[in-house]
């Protein structure tokens, strides 16, 4: 199989969509809590938004000969005193369970950090889902050269 590692377009959105189902369906079963709630149409749309304004960066990994896609990074740039000015956060990051370990994962991280260099950024960052269940990931993110900083993600719904 040959991945092929590609910027996605506003056309692409349903396909992203239903990854992010698939992320956080994921997410929900493992901790047996609901903290999202995605209807793949709404999704869609506002992913096919964020791409047309270019709110969001996607990378998409795909299956050069099936075409099949087989995971996908998403990146918004944000801004802080603290980070020096620009940054990225990774927002999303998946690949299909069938297609782990096979450096996909690692492939898209690479995919964001090239984008950020080319955007001047100072620093990438991410927040992952929780633990313990999600100690792989953490581990994962940590071979890509990233430091666990300490805290915790916290939300306020409005």
């Amino acid at each position: 199989m040959t991945i092929r590692i590609k910027k996605a377009s506003p056309e692409e959105a349903e396909q992203i969509a239903l990854m992010v189902k698939r992320l956080t369906d994921e997410i929900i079963d493992a901790i047996g809590e609901k903290p999202f709630n995605i209807d793949l149409a709404e999704t869609s749309a506002r992913c096919r938004r964020f791409l047309e304004q270019e709110l969001y960066a996607v990378y998409r990994a795909i299956d050069s000969e099936s075409d099949e896609p087989l995971g996908f990074i998403a990146l918004c740039e944000s801004h802080a005193l603290y980070a020096e000015g620009a940054f990225g956060i990774i927002q999303e990051l998946y690949v299909d369970p069938a297609h782990r370990a096979r450096g996909i994962g690692r492939r898209l991280v690479e995919a964001a950090m090239n984008h950020g260099r080319k955007r001047g950024w100072k620093r990438l960052e991410v927040c992952t889902p929780p633990l313990p269940q999600f100690a792989g990931t953490v581990q994962f993110y940590e071979r890509q050269r990233f430091d666990v900083t300490g805290g915790r993600k916290m939300k306020v719904l409005f």
